[in-house]
């Protein structure tokens, strides 16, 4: 029987494979290094010190590594999170820092009970009701806010709102504080990013072979980083009146019980923290859930529920604020060889070391860089692709996507959401109130039948039969009448009315008396209503009712069974 200090080892670790120890030491190397620089940037961009970019890339890391559901997502501060935290807590931005940090960790901590209840309850199947088009709209305009909020950064400008009308109202109002030394020193740094981001194959490849190419790209912004110390150094760029980070404390986040609100506060910011725990769940499962498929493992949504829960709560108990697992950085692990959530443990020690060691070699490092690099890094988040798919395939997943997009963009972050959620389920609802019907015939002799409009089949003068191809509920019981009485009213010869229910997984008391209004129609007509194909779940409700016990017709085991039968009456 395993001690108790083996079955509190998670199974990954449990069965360690050690021929993954070589690869997964160097990916979690790999990745602690290169999100050195962005995790600064993610903790400013949440409107804290860069410190605590680098306190949200150990607890929670540790913890979802222990127990999430992705072998290789690396979860850590992200930009969404990040912009969210900062749009949320704008009434405590003049509280001071000690204060706003306690309420980015409370944030995280609600975030991390709200999904950690979520996982005991199983609710995992909640992801597949966001689409994809309000999930792509949602971040596209959050990165569109993203991007236009780094502009601080870049002009000395303070830019301040939660949409892009208080961004730019902000920025024309205050255009006379343009730092020109700050400006340049971030269009040249957001250059270089965007040549190395997006012209990688003619920048690198030219001089490397794409394999060393492809690492010049990754090790490119850290490089950019030490250059931009040395010369922040050597010229004195702070004495300019450039803005650097300063002095980073040294130490490990320390163990800090969350800020106690009263209940006011607690509610404003429970909206906020439902929205983050969503958009955070949706986001991580896309990754982790791809990332499984692609490795051929199981992804089990209620664990990565529980997973990301447990990383926020603690967390939120050691000066992070929410994380999520990232798209950037989740790739640069699968792509540097990563096995095993051993990586991660791997990237925490990275961290770890950047903060007992090298905090003052930071100090001088620009706020203009920090931007840069998150503006250079939220540009991929814009996704025109899934939009132009839409548009050409689902103009309902497009009405979505542009929904949120502006609903962001113009609203903010979170009424944008709502926004996007709404019209996908006014669409979803649209949809399911116009469910198709079809009249159908027999195929050559077989016992399929198929759209008398979409195949050469055969009919029969006294039969009319219709296919319903959804469900039948209270929203769409009436369409489905009307389009039957027209259908009826098309073949006025046709006594036997078969309705096929092969498709109806579900019929609701408001269809069911819609069914047996149809019945007594038909009987006032001297016809019948039959029924063929319907699922044993669907009898079980309905045939003890009157849709059944008064039914004019019979209801067949299959179209075949009911057209042989009836065809020669």
């Amino acid at each position: 029987m395993p001690s108790i200090a083996a079955r509190l080892l998670p199974a990954w670790l449990r069965q360690y494979p050690l021929a993954s120890l070589p690869t997964d030491v160097v990916a979690g190397l790999v990745v602690g290094v290169l999100v050195i620089p962005q995790s600064l940037g993610y903790a400013v961009l949440a409107g804290l010190p860069p410190v605590y970019g680098l306190y949200a890339a150990i607890v929670p890391v540790l913890v979802y590594a222990w127990i999430g559901s992705s072998n290789v997502q690396a979860v850590g501060p992200v930009a969404i999170t990040a912009i969210m935290t900062a749009s949320s807590l704008i009434p405590y931005a003049g509280q001071g820092a000690e204060q706003y940090a306690l309420m980015a960790s409370l944030l995280a901590f609600m975030v991390g009970a709200l999904l950690w209840i979520a996982g005991r309850l199983k609710l995992g199947w909640i992801m597949q009701f966001i689409s994809r088009g309000v999930s792509a709209g949602f971040v596209s305009g959050a990165a569109v806010l993203i991007f236009i909020s780094q502009l601080k950064y870049l002009t000395d400008i303070p830019i301040t709102g939660s949409s892009l009308l208080g961004y730019l109202s902000t920025m024309q109002m205050y255009a006379r504080q343009l730092h020109p030394p700050t400006l340049l020193i971030g269009v040249i740094a957001f250059t270089l990013l965007i040549a190395n981001r997006y012209g990688s194959q003619w920048v690198w490849q030219t001089w490397l072979s794409p394999s060393y190419a492809k690492w010049a790209e990754r090790l490119f912004p850290l490089i950019l980083l030490s250059i931009a110390i040395i010369l922040s150094l050597s010229l004195h760029w702070n004495a300019q009146g450039v803005s650097i980070i300063g002095s980073i404390p040294q130490g490990l986040p320390s163990f800090t019980l969350p800020y106690i609100p009263d209940f006011q506060e607690a509610l404003k910011l429970l909206p906020t923290a439902g929205l983050m725990a969503l958009i955070i769940f949706v986001s991580s499962s896309s990754v982790a859930s791809t990332y499984a498929r692609q490795r051929g493992e199981t992804f089990d949504a209620n664990r990565e529920l529980t997973g990301l829960g447990l990383a926020n709560l603690a967390g939120g108990l050691f000066q992070s604020f929410a994380v999520a697992g990232g798209f950037s950085r989740t790739a640069i692990n699968a792509d540097s060889g990563a096995k095993t959530p051993l990586a991660s443990l791997v990237t925490v020690l990275v961290m770890i070391a950047a903060l007992l060691a090298f905090g003052n070699m930071l100090a001088p490092l620009p706020y203009a860089l920090l931007g840069a690099t998150i503006m250079a890094s939220i540009i991929g988040l814009i996704d025109i692709a899934t939009l132009k798919d839409a548009w050409h395939r689902d103009r309902l997943d497009a009405a979505s996507f542009i929904a949120a997009f502006l609903g962001v963009l113009v609203f903010g972050l979170n009424t944008g959401l709502v926004i996007g959620l709404m019209v996908s389920f006014a669409s979803l609802i649209l949809q399911s109130s116009n469910p198709h019907v079809a009249i159908v015939g027999q195929l050559g002799s077989t016992g399929h039948f198929r759209n008398i409009n979409r195949h050469d089949v055969t009919t029969f003068s006294n039969l009319l039969l219709l296919r319903i191809d959804e469900s039948l509920f209270f929203g769409n019981s009436e369409s489905v009448h009307r389009r039957i009485l027209k259908a009826l009213q098309q073949y006025p010869e046709a006594h036997e009315l078969i309705l096929i229910m092969a498709a109806v997984n579900h019929i609701d008391l408001t269809a069911q008396e819609m069914l047996i209004t149809l019945n007594k129609e038909l009987i006032d007509q001297d016809k019948r209503l039959h029924f063929s194909f319907i699922k044993g779940p669907v009898m079980d409700i309905i045939e003890r009712t009157p849709l059944i016990t008064e039914l004019s017709g019979q209801v067949y085991l299959s179209t075949l069974e009911a057209t042989d039968t009836l065809k020669t009456a």
